[in-house]
């Protein structure tokens, strides 16, 4: 018995080669779509960077070494932005990060159904909230509270620890990098928590239940069960809530103080690099002033980018050693 293989009719050829092109056109569309995003990732750099090409010129190194933020005198520096919003992004991180992870495995694995659907409910509510209404909220009802109850007892208690004191000491004012750290770990936190109820609801049913049928706990479930088999999705969630953390301009304009002295204390007022050019960009008359501006917005691309490579660089090692 001889294979023989049937000749193709004209329209079945037509139909072959309307299919190739249209395969290669939809590849074309795909590679052109994932091009765009490179080219407005470098486009946004590039502009950015030859914005403050003049600030750049002006002061060298200095700009990103100096505190001096001197508008009269066109004598500018990032120091300050850049530790304000590092420290206001680090602070909402390490407050926003093990409460997420805390309402995410109640929510899936201890919570009760009746439970369960108001608090995602509220959860994504949150996440809802236009950053605004945090700042007003910041400003006029947790900056005085601040002020009144949690800055004395911090200055008083954790400000006399040697060394790290000095992080805590300061006038309560109410308003400074302390605060504006938590209203950001109040914004962040529904977007960390929404991405960690969605992976550790996608862990295997199976393996979970073969762990409670060895006789394992609910907390050794989830430290040895859930949690390493999202490590990945967990990481990657905080890193997308530090981004969001690293941009905000509203709400850390309202509740950080807006000032352009350098003080290591957390409870001080400071500046980020967002709130700076919110509030100086449209009141800018110098073209240094304003390139200086700009330049700070390029600092703010190159923080936020290597932070995000950071956490990629992560994520493959996590991603390395689970496949080992």
């Amino acid at each position: 018995m001889t294979d023989q293989t049937l000749p193709l009719s004209a329209v079945q050829e037509q139909r072959i080669r309307r299919d190739t092109r249209a395969d290669v056109w939809f590849r074309r569309l795909l590679f052109s779509a994932a091009l765009l995003v490179l080219l407005v990732l470098v486009g946004a750099a590039a502009s950015t960077l030859w914005g403050g090409r003049h600030a750049f010129m002006t002061f060298g190194l200095d700009f990103i070494t100096s505190a001096e933020w001197d508008v009269g005198a066109e004598k500018f520096g990032a120091l300050v932005p850049i530790y304000g919003t590092l420290m206001t992004s680090f602070i909402a991180l390490l407050l926003a990060v093990p409460t997420a992870f805390g309402i995410a495995l109640f929510l899936s694995e201890i919570a009760p159904p009746w439970l369960r659907g108001p608090v995602a409910t509220a959860v994504e509510l949150l996440a809802g909230i236009p950053s605004i209404i945090y700042g007003m909220w910041g400003l006029f009802v947790f900056g005085p509270f601040m002020a009144a109850y949690i800055s004395p007892f911090i200055n008083d208690y954790l400000g006399a620890i040697p060394v790290i004191g000095v992080l805590f000491q300061g006038p309560p004012l109410g308003i400074g990098m302390l605060t504006a750290g938590i209203i950001l770990a109040i914004m962040i936190l529904p977007f960390i928590t929404s991405v960690m109820y969605e992976v550790f609801r996608s862990v295997p049913a199976q393996l979970k239940e073969s762990a409670y049928a060895l006789g394992s706990t609910t907390w050794e479930v989830c430290w040895d069960i859930v949690l390493p088999y999202t490590r990945s999705a967990v990481v990657g969630g905080a890193f997308l809530g530090l981004g969001r953390a690293l941009g905000e301009t509203m709400a850390v304009t309202f509740v950080l103080g807006n000032a352009h002295q350098f003080s290591l204390s957390l409870m001080m007022p400071s500046s980020s690099i967002a709130s700076v050019i919110a509030n100086e960009f449209n009141e800018a008359y110098t073209d240094l002033h304003r390139s200086s501006l700009i330049a700070l917005g390029f600092l703010l691309f190159v923080v936020t980018f290597f932070v995000l490579l950071a956490a990629r660089l992560m994520l493959s090692q996590l991603s390395r050693k689970a496949g080992n």
